[in-house]
C-alpha cells in the first residue's frame, strides 16, 4: 500500500500504489484507479497535459500543409502495415547484410528469452536503457534482475519510475503525475540523502551523477526506435534527454526493440513522420536530439583507459506479441497506424484529468491505449477504454487520423458480448428491441443506450415521472417531506439497479415534445419559400429539450425557410455510445429510412443536438452499409446556428435585419461553450461569428470537454471525475463572471447544459432559443394589407370630414 493517505478513503486508509490496479481486467481496479488519481496525481496531471497540448496547438498551426502532411503519413503507414511481411524480410536482409543480428518474437516471452540470452552470451552484469515502452510491454526488467543482471533505466522519467516501482503513465513523459515535490521527497526516501533537491535543476544534476559511470561502465544498451527503414535497417531515435545516444553509442552491445509496425518502406518516408512526431509529442519543429543509426557503426565501442576496446555488435529484436493478429483484424488494424505522441492523451479531458494510471492498463495508456492493451495482452485488460466518452476530441489531433472513438466503441461491444448477461437485462432488451449481439450488454449500458424507449414513456406520463425521478431538480440528502422521500427512494433504485448517480439531478421530462410542438405551431405559407428544411427531431431535444427544436422551427421560418419535423428516432448516439454496435445501426437505419423521403424532396436537414448532429456527418460512415449512403445524409446535415448563418450568406442579408439585440432579456454579456462534437465538426465558429455580428460581447470555453458526455456523467462509477472534468470549465465561468458581472451561459449541447446546471444552478440557454427571443415582430403580408386599407379608409374619412365642415 501507498504511504500516501487516501482522500476518499478517510482518514488513516492507505491509498493504492499504482501497479496495484494496473491491470484492468477486475473492473474495481478501474474504479479504485480513479480515486487514487483524483486523490493524488490530478492537480500535477491536468497542469502537464494542458501545457503540452496548448503547446502543440501552437505547433502545428505553424504548418502550412498541416492537413496534407497528415494524408501524406497516413498513406504510408496504410501501405506498410499493408505489406508487413515482407517489409520484415527486407530489414532482416538489411541489418544482416551489415553485419547485424535480427530476432523476429512471436511472443514477449520470446523476445525476453532471446535478449536474455545475447546478454549471457556477453556476460553482462550492467544493462543501460533508453526509454521503451515496447520494454514494458514484454515486462522485460523483471526478467534481466532475476537472473542477476543490473537494469538501470536511463531516462530521467523512467528513472523516477524505477525508484518508485510504478508503471508509466504516459507515453511521451511516462513520470507526468509526479510532481517536483513528490520526485524530491522520493529522491531522499531512496537514496537517503540531505541534499534540498528543491528544483529541477538541482534533481537533474543528481541524477545525471548517478547515471553517469552507469553509462560507462555498461555492458549492454537496449533502446527503442521510433521508424525502421526497411531498405537500410535505419532506426528513428526522437529524445529530448540524450540518454538513448548513451545507451546505443558507448555500451560495446546495442540491442534495439520494436514492434512490427514500426517498419515503413524507406529512409526518406521517414521525413513526415518526424515533422510529425516533434510537433505533436513535444510541441518543437524538431526533438533536442533526433538520430538516425544504421547500426552495426563502424566506429570503435567506447573504451575505458587500460580496458580492451570490444567489437561493436547490433541485435534488432522486432517483436509481433499480437501485432499480426491485430492487422488481420477489420477494426484494430487501424491501431497499427499510432505513432505513440501522445496528442491523443493531451486533448482528452479525462486523462487531463486522471492520467494513465486510471484511464490506462499495465503498459499502454488514453484513448489508444485500450486497442493497443487489448492487442498485446487479453480484451479485458482493456477495460479502461470505457474512460473514452466518444467526444472526438482526439479524432482531429492524430497525426495519423486514427478514429480512436471507433475502436473503443468496438472494444466495448466485444467487451460487452463477454458479459453473462442478467435477468433484467433481458427483459429491458426485450421492451426495447436490443439487437440480438447486444443483449448480454450490462444494465446500465442498455438502459442508456435504448433511452428513447424510456425517454418515450416518460414525457407520455410527465407528470408523474417528473415526480417520482425528481426531474430538473436536485436530489436532497435529507429528505423530510413525503415528496422527497419519494424522489430519494426512486433515485436510490436507479442508482442501485441502472447505476445513475443519485447526486445528478435528472432533467425534467417536457409536458409535450417537439413533434407534438411543431404540429401545433400554425405553419406559414410554403409559397415561395425555396429554402426547404426538415428538423430532425433527435431523441434529446424531442423529449428532453423541446423549447429549442421550437425555437429552431420559428428562427427559420422566420428566415424565410419552408420547415417540417421529422418523427423521432434514434440515430444511434447513444446506442453506439455504450458499444452496442449493432443495435446502433438498426437505429441508423430507422433514421435515415424517415428521412429518405424529406431529402428526397430536397430538404437540407437541420439538428439541434451536436452530438446527433456528429453520427450524420461522421459515425454513419461505420454504421450504413455504403458510402453513398452515408454521403447522402452527410453532406446535407446542418448544426441549426450553422444553417441560420448558411441561410443569411445566401441571401446576402445582415444578421441585424433579423435579430434585434434591445430585445434581449438576459443583456449583452454571454459565455459560450460548444459541444464536444460541434468543435470537432467544425461547426463552433458560426455560433461564436453570429453572436458577435449582433452585437453580444461573447467570451468562449477553451477546455477540451464539460465533462458530462451524455451519459458519462450520469453513471455511478463515473460521477465524481465528470465532476472533476467540469471544474476547469466551472472555473473559467467564474473568471469571467468576476470581469464586469455574470454573463449568460449558453450552451449547444444537452449534456454541456446539464453540467453547467449542475455547477451553477443557472438558466442555461441554447444559442438558437436566444436568437428566437431577438426576433423582430413581422406581421404577414395578408395583414398588412388589411390595416393598409383600413388606414386609408380612415384617410378619406377624415378628409370628408374637413370639407364637411369647411362647407358649413
Amino acid at each position: 500500500m501507498a504511504e500516501i493517505e487516501s482522500k476518499s478513503a478517510g482518514v488513516g486508509v492507505k491509498a493504492d500504489l499504482p501497479r496495484d490496479v494496473a491491470n484492468k481486467s477486475d473492473k474495481s481496479h478501474l474504479l479504485r484507479a480513479i480515486r487514487m488519481a483524483l486523490d493524488i496525481e490530478s492537480p500535477t496531471i491536468r497542469r502537464n497535459t494542458q501545457l503540452f497540448n496548448w503547446n502543440r496547438y501552437r505547433s502545428v498551426a505553424e504548418f502550412p500543409d498541416y492537413d496534407a502532411l497528415k494524408d501524406r503519413t497516413r498513406r504510408i503507414k496504410e501501405r506498410s502495415i499493408e505489406s508487413l511481411p515482407e517489409l520484415v524480410q527486407t530489414l532482416k536482409s538489411s541489418v544482416r547484410s551489415h553485419g547485424g543480428h535480427v530476432f523476429v518474437a512471436s511472443t514477449a516471452e520470446d523476445a525476453c528469452r532471446y535478449i536474455l540470452d545475447v546478454c549471457r552470451w556477453r556476460a553482462a552484469k550492467l544493462v543501460v536503457k533508453g526509454k521503451s515502452i515496447t520494454s514494458e510491454e514484454i515486462r522485460l526488467n523483471p526478467i534481466l534482475e532475476a537472473d542477476g543482471i543490473e537494469v538501470v533505466e536511463s531516462d530521467l522519467a523512467e528513472f523516477i519510475l524505477q525508484l518508485a516501482d510504478e508503471q508509466p503513465s504516459h507515453f511521451l513523459a511516462p513520470a507526468l503525475h509526479y510532481s517536483r515535490e513528490r520526485i524530491t521527497a522520493l529522491f531522499k526516501r531512496k537514496f537517503k540523502t540531505d541534499l534540498p533537491l528543491d528544483t529541477g535543476e538541482a534533481l537533474t544534476r543528481f541524477t545525471r551523477e548517478k547515471l553517469r559511470d552507469k553509462f560507462l561502465y555498461a555492458d549492454v544498451g537496449i533502446t527503442g526506435a521510433n521508424l525502421i527503414a526497411a531498405d537500410t535497417g535505419t532506426l528513428m531515435l526522437v529524445e529530448s534527454e540524450g540518454n538513448i545516444r548513451m545507451a546505443s553509442f558507448l555500451p560495446p552491445v546495442h540491442i534495439a526493440i520494436a514492434g512490427i509496425e514500426k517498419i515503413i518502406p524507406t529512409r526518406q518516408e521517414m521525413a513526415p513522420f518526424l515533422d510529425l512526431l516533434s510537433a505533436s509529442a513535444g510541441s518543437h519543429k524538431m526533438s533536442v536530439y533526433t538520430s538516425f543509426l544504421s547500426p552495426p557503426l563502424t566506429d570503435p565501442a567506447f573504451a575505458l583507459p587500460g580496458k580492451p576496446i570490444k567489437p561493436r555488435e547490433f541485435h534488432l529484436v522486432l517483436i509481433d506479441n499480437g501485432r499480426m493478429s491485430m492487422r488481420d483484424d477489420p477494426v484494430f488494424r487501424e491501431t497499427l497506424y499510432c505513432i505513440r505522441c501522445s496528442a491523443c492523451l493531451n486533448s482528452c479531458a479525462n486523462f487531463q484529468t486522471v492520467g494513465g494510471h486510471a484511464f490506462g492498463g499495465e503498459t499502454y495508456s488514453g484513448g489508444i491505449g485500450g486497442s493497443w492493451e487489448a492487442g498485446t495482452s487479453k480484451l479485458e485488460n482493456a477495460r479502461f477504454a470505457e474512460l473514452c466518452t466518444g467526444c472526438t476530441r482526439c479524432v482531429n489531433q492524430c497525426p495519423v487520423r486514427i478514429d480512436i472513438p471507433w475502436l473503443n466503441e468496438n472494444l466495448g461491444a466485444r467487451l460487452n458480448r463477454k458479459e453473462e448477461g442478467s435477468a433484467l437485462g433481458s427483459v429491458i432488451a426485450s421492451f426495447t428491441g436490443a439487437a440480438a449481439d447486444d443483449r448480454s450488454t450490462p444494465v446500465s449500458k442498455m438502459f442508456f443506450g435504448n433511452y428513447h424507449y424510456f425517454a418515450k414513456w416518460g414525457t407520455r406520463f410527465a407528470g408523474i415521472a417528473n415526480a417520482i425521478a425528481g426531474g430538473g431538480k436536485r436530489p436532497v440528502a435529507d429528505a423530510d417531506t413525503t415528496e422527497s422521500e419519494k424522489v430519494s427512494t426512486t433515485r436510490d433504485l436507479m442508482e442501485r439497479w441502472l447505476g445513475v448517480d443519485h447526486r445528478r439531478a435528472l432533467p425534467a421530462f417536457p409536458q409535450q415534445t417537439l413533434v407534438q410542438a411543431a404540429r401545433r405551431l400554425e405553419a406559414p405559407s410554403s409559397k415561395g419559400r425555396e429554402t426547404k428544411v426538415v428538423v430532425f427531431a433527435d431523441v434529446y431535444t424531442n423529449y428532453g429539450m423541446a423549447k429549442r427544436g421550437v425555437a429552431t422551427i420559428e428562427v427559420l421560418r422566420a428566415l424565410g425557410a419552408d420547415v417540417v419535423v421529422s418523427e423521432s428516432v434514434p440515430e444511434g448516439r447513444a446506442a453506439l455510445s455504450q458499444g452496442m454496435i449493432a443495435t446502433a445501426k438498426e437505429h441508423a437505419r430507422r433514421a435515415t429510412m424517415e428521412l429518405d423521403r424529406h431529402v428526397s424532396d430536397g430538404r437540407d436537414i437541420v439538428v439541434v443536438e451536436p452530438s446527433s448532429l456528429s453520427m450524420f456527418r461522421r459515425d454513419l460512415a461505420h454504421l450504413l452499409d455504403s458510402k453513398e449512403r452515408f454521403e447522402r445524409f452527410r453532406s446535407r446535415a446542418f448544426e441549426a446556428v450553422e444553417y441560420v448563418v448558411l441561410i443569411l450568406a445566401k441571401s446576402g442579408r445582415k444578421a441585424e435585419e433579423f435579430f434585434d439585440i434591445t430585445k434581449s432579456k438576459v443583456g449583452y454579456r454571454l459565455f459560450f461553450h460548444a459541444h464536444c462534437h460541434q468543435k470537432t465538426i467544425g461547426g463552433a465558429e458560426d455560433t461564436v461569428g453570429l453572436l458577435r455580428e449582433i452585437g453580444f460581447d461573447v467570451a468562449t470555453s477553451s477546455v477540451e470537454c464539460c465533462g458530462m458526455a451524455g451519459s458519462f456523467g450520469y453513471k455511478k462509477e463515473f460521477y465524481e471525475l465528470s465532476m472533476a472534468v467540469g471544474a476547469d470549465l466551472f472555473t473559467q465561468v467564474v473568471q469571467e463572471d468576476r470581469n464586469g458581472g455574470a454573463r449568460q451561459l449558453i450552451a449547444s449541447g444537452t449534456s454541456c447544459t446539464e453540467q453547467l446546471h449542475a455547477g451553477f444552478e443557472r438558466t442555461v440557454l441554447h444559442p438558437i432559443e436566444l436568437l428566437a427571443s431577438l426576433l423582430h415582430v413581422q406581421e404577414a403580408p395578408d395583414k398588412l394589407e388589411e390595416e393598409d386599407r383600413e388606414l386609408e379608409s380612415d384617410v378619406e374619412s377624415l378628409k370628408r370630414g374637413r370639407r364637411e365642415e369647411s362647407k358649413s
